[in-house]
């Protein structure tokens, strides 16, 4: 189950980068000043972008912590915290 966790860790550590480079393709791909739709309107797009970057960097955090192993032992009771 710990290379489990390890193998989860740095499929998030890839992930999270490509998702925000994704994203910002998308965005400078969709923006269009003539456009009429809301997916050509770069507020939206400024939006999604600032909502889905923290995320971004808890799944980095998150898969470094696991890739690292700190997650290996979990406390079970509260005496160990």
């Amino acid at each position: 189950m710990n290379a489990f966790k390890r193998y989860f860790g740095l499929l998030f550590l890839l992930i999270a980068p490509l998702i925000i480079y994704e994203l910002i393709l998308g965005a400078i791909a969709n923006i269009d000043t003539a456009g009429k739709k809301d997916i050509n309107n770069p507020v939206i797009w400024i939006i999604i972008i600032a909502i889905f970057t923290p995320i971004a960097i808890g799944l980095i955090i998150f898969g470094w912590y696991a890739f690292r192993g700190e997650y290996d032992h979990l406390p079970t009771k509260s005496k160990e915290l």
